[in-house]
């Protein structure tokens, strides 16, 4: 049915109860290809023993480039990109399922919703320690938003030819900020209009459990911050901030809450009034600025 790709970077504990989360609640034998970054805590052991497939990189890879080597594994149609610090609703594979059967052709981007760390607040535990998974089956149903416009890019779903199509993930934007709405603008490009986030398909999202462990690791970089904002300015000529608004229609973050316009069909191309070339003559300057007086590494 579904390839699910999860890279990870020593973060075994989270990995594992996202893994069982999937074998648990999923209707469909789906495939589970991981990507383990680095790899010297108990990760290949427990991939290892438990048959599950995977690649590795001694090194940290970062998020693209671990996505790209696995997604080359994948044996099923549907690519489906997932972080370590997810763990999956029931039935979430029939609810995907259901969706692209009712699109009906493959040119698409599908998103799920996530809660706690995302567009529905209801904590169940910040750490994996303090995860209630009883108190969250019992009433994560109870939770909902609604369909919505755009995406907030993990879990997301493509189909394996359309990824190839736009060459996965970006490499450039190691190790990972800024490759979601990238690969986005390349769907674009390719004349893909359906961006939707599905209210049904959710997750649990424990939130940046890597990063924030290493944050203070000299020896391990887990975010890139605003360098990949200037890198997507400099590719696009726009920002992130300009494309999720004009093209996406998507989420915006208002006092720390993601708040999403509820889907109503396909996508069109931006209405280009007085308000769109204002932001856009900001994003140039911006890319003026960028492109030579400010080093990228910043």
């Amino acid at each position: 049915m579904f390839s699910i790709i999860i890279p990870t970077l020593n973060n075994f504990q989270y990995l594992k109860l996202c893994i069982d989360s999937i074998k648990k609640n999923s209707r469909y034998k789906n495939e589970i290809i991981v990507h383990s970054n680095v790899g010297t805590d108990k990760t290949l052991e427990y991939l290892n023993v438990n048959k599950i497939k995977f690649t590795h990189t001694i090194e940290n890879s970062g998020i693209c480039k671990g996505v790209n080597i696995a997604a080359k594994k994948a044996t099923f149609d549907y690519l489906l990109y997932s972080h370590d610090d997810f763990y999956f609703c029931p039935d979430w594979d029939e609810i995907l399922n259901n969706e692209v059967r009712k699109i009906g052709h493959n040119f698409f981007y599908l998103s799920g919703t996530m809660i706690n760390n995302g567009q529905i607040n209801f904590n169940c535990g910040n750490t994996i320690d303090e995860f209630d998974e009883k108190k969250f089956l019992l009433n994560y149903k109870k939770y909902n938003i609604y369909d919505f416009q755009g995406t907030t890019w993990a879990p997301h779903l493509i189909h394996k030819d359309v990824w190839n199509k736009v060459g996965g993930f970006s490499e450039e934007f190691f190790p990972g900020t800024g490759s979601d709405p990238d690969l986005n603008l390349k769907l674009w490009n390719l004349g893909i209009r359906i961006f939707k986030g599905i209210n049904n398909f959710k997750v649990y999202h424990f939130g940046s459990v890597v990063t924030r462990r290493m944050k203070n690791n000299s020896k391990q970089i887990t975010q890139s911050g605003n360098r990949g904002g200037k890198i997507f300015l400099l590719k696009w000529g726009m920002s992130i901030k300009f494309f999720t608004k004009f093209y996406l229609k998507g989420c915006v973050t208002f006092n720390n809450i993601l708040i999403c316009n509820k889907y109503n069909g396909p996508l069109n191309d931006p209405i280009k009034n007085l308000n769109f070339y204002f932001y856009l003559l900001l994003d140039k300057i911006k890319f003026i600025y960028y492109r030579f007086f400010y080093k990228i590494n910043h």
